[in-house]
């Protein structure tokens, strides 16, 4: 339960924005867990009983959220998603410090890592568990439990953003990590045991970094409670947080979803401006022109430099009202190549290999995967002269590698097509909601017709209905 924050001399509340809290009552009938039917019913079903629109308006970004439910069949679903009891398993699959695993415990307000080297046996966990009350902290469970990856997979859908976890356990009377804030918005799932948190008002709202906090500099909590499982904590990246589990209890188990890492107007903005220079630039010779003789060597920028950089900024503004095609350097693709697959039980055949009647001019095709790829216009990186044209990139995710989602692989392989810009019309006809029969397609010959939907099918993003 949420403690009241402090009552200050002119009668308001001291700290941050109350912590809104939700208590559910099991009724009589058992209560459905998770809806998986679209991205929209997941996240409604996951925040519930909060209506989305009232997340969004009041609490997105804004304050913290708890949802206490006393509901037994949602209790064994979260229990269901990672158990101490599966370490055993995961470890013989070949973990490793580091990568895999962080053993750690807060001692006087700071992180002690107690890892080991090489590979993780869990004889030795178990000790460091059990002896030194560490906490065992696993990362990216979701390449390895099956419902995470479910539930991850359709959350990136949602938020068009990737989605992280981080699975927290915790003995009793022990502590993992000092006082911190994240450069992510977060939603805690309890699933074993007991969690008790202390939240603090933020010293970065909105914070772009990870940043520890020393105990004499955050105050008191502005909230503080105790997680039970089926509970669900969501607060705004840059909420300063520790937790505890509580003495004489059995240990804690968390998982940790987290969103919207580098997913800003700014970062949008950094992505962006780039292509829209390069554009202008190609029209306005007043941005070809050369900057004024040794201005890189100056310590301060001149005043006659700041007045250009604002007039070519005020440019761009006024461009950027005119148009809807923004190239998108990095942030589209990016998203795309380093996401989840597509949730699928078997061998995932259907995400690679092309199924059905092969695509002819008189077929009715309709899209699939939607959520999974992404359509942006982008320079020709074959080419590198100044001939270099505007080309259609269509990125997917369908033969992306679970096991490597969010691990920093410097080697993801992307994937995907790319068009000349005069094919975007038809393209734009096939995004459509509704099948569209190949010879009605926008383009000039049966054969870019039939090549262009022979091309998409091959990477079953199509099929024929």
């Amino acid at each position: 339960m949420p403690k009241k924050a402090k009552p200050t001399e002119n009668g308001k509340e001291e700290g941050s924005v109350p912590c809104k809290q939700v208590k559910i009552e099991a009724a009589g009938k058992p209560s459905s867990t998770l809806n998986f039917e679209s991205p929209s019913d997941l996240f409604g079903s996951l925040i519930s009983p909060i209506k989305t629109e009232t997340f969004f308006r009041e609490f997105w970004e804004k304050k913290p959220l708890l949802i206490q439910r006393d509901d037994p069949a949602v209790a064994t679903y979260y229990r269901s998603l990672f158990r101490l009891s599966d370490l055993k398993s995961l470890c013989s699959r070949g973990m490793y410090y580091g990568r895999d695993i962080n053993v750690c415990r807060c001692v006087n307000g700071k992180k002690k890592v107690l890892n080991k080297d090489g590979k993780v046996h869990f004889l030795q966990l178990r000790k460091d568990f059990d002896q030194k009350r560490a906490t065992i902290q696993f990362h990216q469970p979701q390449r390895f439990k099956d419902e995470l990856w479910r539930i991850q997979e359709k959350l990136e859908c949602y938020f068009g953003s990737l989605v992280g976890s981080n699975v927290y356990i915790t003995p009793a009377g022990s502590q993992g990590l000092p006082p911190h804030y994240d450069d992510v918005e977060v939603f805690i799932l309890q699933l074993e045991g007991e969690k008790h948190w202390r939240l603090y008002r933020p010293t970065v709202p909105l914070a772009r970094e990870y940043s520890a906090e020393a105990e004499d500099r955050i105050g008191r909590p502005a909230h503080e409670f105790t997680l039970k499982p089926g509970d669900l904590l969501y607060f705004p990246r840059g909420t300063i947080h520790q937790a505890d589990t509580p003495p004489g209890l059995a240990h804690s188990t968390h998982v940790t979803i987290s969103t919207y890492q580098n997913n800003s107007w700014g970062d949008f903005l950094l992505d962006t401006v780039s292509g829209l220079v390069f554009d202008t630039a190609k029209e306005d010779v007043a941005f070809r022109a050369g900057i004024p003789r040794q201005l890189l060597l100056q310590v301060e920028a001149t005043a006659v430099a700041a007045r250009r950089l604002s007039g070519f900024l005020r440019t761009l503004a006024d461009r950027l009202e005119g148009t809807r095609e923004l190239l998108s350097a990095d942030m589209k693709k990016d998203f795309v190549t380093n996401r989840l697959p597509p949730y699928h039980m078997g061998d995932g055949s259907e995400l690679s290999t092309p199924g059905g009647q092969l695509p002819r001019l008189d077929s009715t095709v309709r899209l699939q995967f939607k959520d999974h790829m992404v359509l942006t216009v982008g320079l020709d990186q074959e080419r590198s002269d100044e001939t270099q044209e505007k080309m259609i990139y269509i990125y997917h995710s369908l033969k992306n590698r679970r096991e490597t989602h969010m691990m920093g692989n410097e080697d993801t392989e992307s994937h995907g097509l790319r068009f000349p810009l005069s094919y975007m019309d038809a393209l734009k006809q096939i995004w459509g909601h509704l099948p569209i029969s190949v010879k009605d397609l926008n383009l000039p010959t049966d054969e870019e017709k039939e090549n262009l939907v022979l091309s998409l099918w091959t990477e079953c993003l199509i099929q024929v209905v």
